[in-house]
């Protein structure tokens, strides 16, 4: 893979590996030169850019940054999920002023366009934006403050946990049962009671992150922003993603996760936008 070195550092509250990093846990390829930050959608962890990340090899000229967002994978969960938060967080990752370029997925797209307001001290060169919600319904709305209120489900045997977390994550069929990101979107309480002991590693009430005005954020975007869907995407119809880029890409016979499901493709569409805003 050339350039891709990925850090690993023990964690204790899970297995996997990887690097704490200002209060978030970071997936890192690269060590040095200008960041491409991929940011994951609800649900999801930092482990779901691997095939990307495998994809891009040495298409990238410096580092590679998938932090799983606050109340996702191996990072903590906290009181506040919406956008400013958490783009508050993958500011605090670079020094202040420090240029980046963003690729992110549904949520992620959110957080990227609340980082290209330039309002939380990190320069964002540019950001291209794949499965992101531009139209919420009502019912839509309701039925995610509900969830948000429902207590954590536990699961006797891992197995239905792992089932739980591809199905919510919209990762089912997609990602093998012994898939890193499967291992990050799953936590085990090492003191089981009669509720169980494994549980989905993301907080219930991220999904209150959901129904901000899309296109007023971009509007407000201080870099250029693209973005695209998949045609077979229930969540954004080409319609929808019409309405907040009228030149936005339409990726044929992929659903919401083009990144998983072909990440060449999404390269091949991402790459030559984003690499040479960090040029020299």
């Amino acid at each position: 893979m050339g350039m891709r070195a990925l850090i690993e550092t023990r964690n204790p509250c899970f297995k996997k590996g990887g690097v704490m990093a200002r209060g978030l846990y970071v997936v890192q390829a690269g060590t040095q030169g200008p960041a491409l930050v991929l940011l994951h959608g609800q649900a999801g962890n930092g482990e779901v850019w691997r095939p990307l990340i495998d994809a891009i090899g040495a298409d990238w000229p410096g580092r590679i940054l998938a932090p799983d967002l606050r109340g996702h994978g191996r990072s903590p969960h906290a009181r506040h999920y919406g956008f400013a938060s958490q783009a508050a967080d993958v500011a605090d990752l670079f020094e202040r002023g420090e240029r980046v370029v963003v690729l992110g997925h549904s949520m992620g797209a959110g957080v990227g366009l609340a980082l290209a307001t330039g309002w939380y001290g990190v320069h964002v060169a540019g950001l291209v934006g794949v499965g992101l919600k531009v139209a919420w319904r009502d019912e839509e709305l309701s039925k995610a403050a509900g969830l948000a209120r429902t207590p954590t489900r536990w699961f006797e045997r891992r197995e239905d946990a792992v089932a739980r977390f591809l199905k919510v994550s919209g990762l089912e069929g997609l990602l093998p049962e012994d898939h890193p990101a499967v291992a990050a979107g799953v936590a085990e309480d090492g003191s089981p009671g009669p509720a169980g002991r494994f549980r989905l590693a993301a907080d219930i009430a991220t999904s209150l992150a959901a129904g901000p005005d899309v296109k007023a954020m971009r509007r407000a975007a201080a870099c250029p922003t693209w973005f695209a869907s998949g045609s077979e995407d229930a969540m954004v119809p080409a319609a929808d993603l019409r309405e907040l880029d009228p030149d936005g890409f339409v990726f044929g016979g992929l659903g919401h996760n083009p990144h998983v499901q072909d990440p060449a493709a999404l390269w091949a569409y991402a790459g030559p936008r984003l690499k040479p805003l960090l040029a020299g």
